[in-house]
């Protein structure tokens, strides 16, 4: 790993980190507005709607330096996609934060209607988890040799990924029109889930995932003086492919019910954390210690063995 991968993955950790801390405060700020609906006493109804005005202005402070710090590789990202004439993987993201951000801050302002700023923060804070998980797994192979199988597959991952973007914002404008005209109050909850679930964390990670677990059970068989390089290559291949049908098919099962209302923005981002977790933890069947010395198993040719069937 070079010097510049060093401090990449730092700045990343940095930001996740400082995601994190304002994700859990807002949360805590959050919580007054969902107990805005309940019977209760006329005071004790004025005493928690001045304490939700005081905690949305305290949830704007917090989530200033998560848009301009936290997201700002997002922000970069989607710039230079545009600037290129090109829908990139930050451009839903870059949509879906500034769909939840800005009217949060215009009701706010006006003291009328709904803020979603702990979506935003826990959508920023999952998103540079699964990008940060991405990374790690993108710099082990960095570097490494690869046959033509494996740029097959790491193509075929990006550009399942860029259609995929192209028709979840398409289906996120129509929907969020069609919610403008029949019930305005729910359009942006609903447009801004489905901007969140655009995001290909998962289908970006798979292959890369994939790859990283096989290296580092490469790395554990030569130690080992033990490795099934064919049976192992099989497994990835066969990993790779379950990680990218598998996240695709989450999306497919997630985004008819977002656009029908029923997933908030808050759910969208935590189904988008875990199918990138999944993806890795899939992988890394891979790289796992494979064999007890009781079993008397190769650590190689275990999880080969068993993944390739």
């Amino acid at each position: 790993m070079t010097d510049a991968m060093r401090r990449a993955r730092r700045h990343m950790l940095a930001r996740t980190g400082l995601a994190w801390l304002v994700m859990m405060q807002v949360m805590m700020l959050a919580f007054p507005g969902y107990l805005r609906h309940g019977a209760r006493a006329p005071d004790a109804q004025r005493s928690l709607e001045q304490a939700i005005v005081l905690m949305n202005w305290l949830s704007l402070v917090l989530c200033v330096p998560l848009i301009l710090y936290c997201a700002w590789p997002v922000w970069r990202g989607a710039g230079r996609a545009l600037s290129q004439r090109r829908i990139g993987m930050d451009v839903p993201v870059a949509l879906g934060i500034l769909a939840a951000f800005i009217p949060s801050v215009v009701a706010t302002w006006r003291d009328a209607g709904e803020v979603y700023f702990d979506s935003v923060s826990m959508f920023v804070a999952f998103l540079l988890t699964a990008r940060f998980l991405e990374t790690c797994a993108r710099q082990a192979v960095s570097g490494q040799s690869r046959d033509g199988q494996d740029i097959g597959l790491l193509r075929s991952a990006d550009r399942l990924a860029f259609w995929f973007v192209c028709v979840q914002i398409l289906l996120a404008v129509l929907v969020g029109l069609y919610w403008w005209r029949a019930q305005p109050d729910q359009a942006v909850a609903v447009t801004v889930a489905l901007l969140v679930m655009s995001c290909p964390c998962a289908l970006s990670m798979s292959v890369p995932a994939a790859l990283a677990a096989r290296h580092a059970a490469r790395l554990r068989g030569d130690a080992d003086g033990a490795r099934d390089a064919a049976g192992l290559d099989r497994a990835m291949r066969r990993v790779a492919r379950q990680n990218l049908h598998g996240s695709l098919a989450w999306h497919l099962l997630m985004t008819p019910l977002a656009a029908f209302g029923w997933v908030q923005p808050w759910v969208a981002a935590i189904t988008m954390l875990l199918s990138s977790l999944a993806v890795a933890a899939n992988a890394w069947r891979l790289a796992r210690p494979a064999g007890d010395e009781a079993s008397g198993r190769r650590p190689g040719a275990r999880s080969s063995d068993a993944l390739a069937g």
